[in-house]
């Protein structure tokens, strides 16, 4: 089990790496002469920001990285409350530092002015596109909404396993291919408070429509999706979940992500439940009669004798 302190080291590392990452392709390569990457390349930026930092730390803090996504987890049950400031706090930490390191090396250069923006959100005319409060109050809500669902799906016991990282940063690249004109897109608080830190003035005064519109959304789209998929319980928060009950009395036992699995290849010749190769890296709880045990499974084994069973889902 992780401790809260290697959790929130995650968080912060994670949130860092978003910002850097996100934030530093628009300051530093998306108008640079000739060869900028535009505001595709700034997406595409934002979206591999998370999805490596998903699968570098999600197993330690359930990779967050955004304060938005942390508030709309909870929304949707997947989250202590307890750990909700914490969390809270380090993303913000994160994006700050990311945004002092950014500032360090964007400084660097002959002529860099803050008054251009530092990758800041906002609307009116600090918006890329002069998008006004209502337009980007509305995107920043819904595109938020959307994003926790993505999230919250991809992460759901029955979503297919390793691959939510994916899914969770090409949704961050889409969001950003459709709203950069409006705010510069935000969507994620910690993102939002970094470079305005640094830029103040306007910034910070237009920060708050990229707390409020972000958080909202975020509590509506786990609102909704804990409705819409209430069979999860999932929890986001790193630690290794453990996988769905299996009754060895039915002909076949429902694996996570869809892969069911014979019976036998978890019972000894006594009708006990064993595994072959045990490495207590995860468990199932096991009904065999009138008891349980837990018994150490790995994907390796189940995958051996699973199949694809369609109708015989159970």
């Amino acid at each position: 089990m992780n401790s809260m302190s290697q959790r929130l080291g995650a968080e912060f590392l994670g949130t860092f790496w978003l910002v850097f990452g996100g934030c530093g392709s628009a300051v530093l390569a998306a108008a640079f002469p000739s060869l900028g990457i535009g505001f595709t390349g700034v997406s595409l930026a934002f979206g591999l920001t998370v999805l490596t930092m998903a699968y570098a730390v999600g197993h330690i803090s359930g990779a967050h990285f955004n304060p938005a996504v942390t508030i709309g987890l909870w929304a949707g049950g997947r989250f202590p409350v307890s750990d909700i400031v914490p969390y809270i706090i380090v993303q913000v930490l994160g994006g700050i530092a990311a945004a002092g390191v950014l500032y360090l090396i964007a400084s660097g250069k002959a002529g860099f002015d803050l008054a251009g923006g530092f990758a800041s959100n906002g609307f009116g005319a600090h918006s890329p596109g002069g998008y006004g409060l209502t337009s980007a109050l509305i995107a920043e809500l819904v595109l938020t909404f959307f994003f926790l669902v993505v999230i919250l799906g991809a992460t759901h016991g029955r979503a297919p396993v390793g691959f939510a990282p994916i899914a969770i940063g090409l949704a961050l690249t889409l969001i950003h291919l459709i709203s950069i004109p409006v705010t510069n897109t935000s969507v994620n608080p910690a993102r939002s408070t970094g470079p305005a830190i640094f830029v103040g003035g306007w910034a910070l005064a237009q920060l708050w429509l990229f707390w409020v519109a972000p958080i909202v959304g975020a509590l509506i789209g786990g609102f909704v999706y804990r409705w819409l998929g209430a069979d999860s319980t999932a929890q986001v928060v790193g630690e290794r979940s453990s996988h769905p009950a299996l009754d060895l009395s039915s002909s076949f036992a429902t694996f996570r992500g869809g892969w069911v699995v014979p019976p036998s290849a978890f019972l000894s010749a006594d009708g006990s439940a064993d595994c072959p190769s045990p490495c207590g890296q995860c468990s199932f709880q096991i009904g065999h009669g009138k008891t349980q045990r837990r018994t150490p499974i790995i994907l390796a084994i189940a995958q051996r004798y699973a199949v694809r069973a369609g109708s015989q889902l159970v």
